[in-house]
């Protein structure tokens, strides 16, 4: 009955796991949820009050199919003045969350048998997003270099059928940020090899002190021309359940993008991008910058706590997002041991949820996320290291 891509197709590992870890946790049980991707912040107060009004004023009705005006031109605005971004209202299609933007632009961009070049480690949804799309992912190994894609490597897996590079600085799973020099390296590549870049930098907004995000498409006219920037609202806002994300691309790709969404799930919620509209024009600078400086703490007692348990290696200290990269190989003591056991081995006996690195593409590692409380990171910390003693 069903397609062979669907049959080929897993769940999201990290929505199952974080499902499950919820469900246990409803029925009472004793865990620390270090799974999830989403921050523990309140949705901003402005944006909150920005859904109210529109529902108020009966802004309850379809919109655009790329997403109202007034929205597009400050995520214009806001890509021009925060990250060096210049383009066109007419250039951002608004979407269901970053993730259907990313999935819309394989479609619009890959023939059948077309190549995606993906660095691993890689967010799970990644490999199965190219497929889906008939395109074939080409993975690239990047744990001897500093979990960051060189410009050596990405010409020794250039074909005639590569059609894309996708990047993701900051990154998730594995918290690195790219420099300007590294991008524009690799940015110089594409050009050279006429592929096109889509760069997911859902997480610009979240980097960490000693860090500075920069966006590709800030790279200058003939890197822009050739990138698509995928954004949203779910982490800087901490809006995950507001579904808003965007696309910002070339005009022929903007227009793709908008067609396939009319035929599929037409324009965002209005009440959602009215939300956004607020968070976006409000008074919200001095509550992110707050939730910043919140954040770094936490990276740090995430980052400290970790360093103080030899058998686990943290895979660089995070620069942006909220994820730590931990290499657990220290734990293993079993010829079948992986990441999988070493996550299951903490879920059971020290009551920590973490996510195992395999469909990330690094069966060694585990991802802990510190978007937590600190109380949860130094509990967390604690039972990790009381069961690490005791193994």
């Amino acid at each position: 009955m069903l397609s062979t891509r669907a049959r080929r197709l897993p769940a999201s590992s990290t929505a199952a796991l974080d499902a499950h870890i919820k469900s246990l946790l409803a029925g009472g049980a004793d865990i620390i949820n270090l799974t999830g991707g989403e921050l523990d912040f309140p949705t901003p107060e402005q944006a909150a009050d920005g859904a109210r009004e529109a529902i108020a004023a009966g802004r309850t009705r379809y919109t655009p199919v790329a997403g109202i005006g007034p929205l597009r031109e400050a995520i214009a605005q806001r890509l021009a003045t925060r990250w060096g971004v210049s383009c066109e209202p007419a250039q951002i299609v608004t979407t269901n969350g970053a993730k259907q933007a990313l999935a819309q632009v394989f479609t619009v961009l890959c023939e059948p048998g077309d190549e995606v070049i993906l660095p691993a480690p890689y967010w799970v949804s990644f490999p199965h997003m190219i497929t889906l799309a008939g395109a074939v992912p080409v993975v690239v190994d990047t744990t001897g270099t500093g979990f960051k894609l060189t410009p050596e490597a990405l010409r020794s897996r250039i074909t005639p059928r590569t059609r894309v590079l996708l990047l993701n600085s900051p990154s998730n799973p594995t918290g690195v940020v790219y420099g300007p020099a590294e991008l524009q390296a690799l940015a110089s590549v594409a050009v050279e090899h006429d592929l096109v870049i889509v760069s997911d930098e859902i997480y610009g907004d979240l980097v960490h002190e000693g860090a500075v995000f920069t966006s590709v498409a800030s790279l200058g006219p003939e890197v822009a021309e050739r990138t698509v920037t995928i954004g949203g609202f779910s982490k800087t806002y901490a809006m995950t359940g507001w579904r808003i994300g965007f696309a910002a691309a070339p005009g022929p790709v903007a227009e793709a993008l908008t067609a396939v969404q009319g035929h599929t799930s037409s324009a965002p919620s209005s009440i959602s991008q009215y939300a956004a509209l607020a968070a976006l024009t409000g008074d919200t600078d001095t509550e992110l910058a707050r939730r910043a400086t919140e954040l770094n703490a936490r990276r740090a007692l995430m980052r400290d706590g970790l360093s103080g348990l030899p058998p686990l290696r943290l895979a660089g200290d995070p620069q942006g997002g909220f994820f730590a990269f931990v290499d657990v190989r220290g734990l293993y003591t079993r010829p079948d041991d992986g990441a999988d056991t070493i996550a299951r081995d903490l879920l059971e006996h020290a009551g920590v949820a973490v996510m195992p690195g395999r469909d990330f593409g690094a069966p060694d590692h585990v991802r802990l996320s510190y978007a937590v409380s600190a109380e949860d990171i130094v509990q967390a910390l604690y039972r990790i290291a009381a069961h690490v003693k005791s193994s």
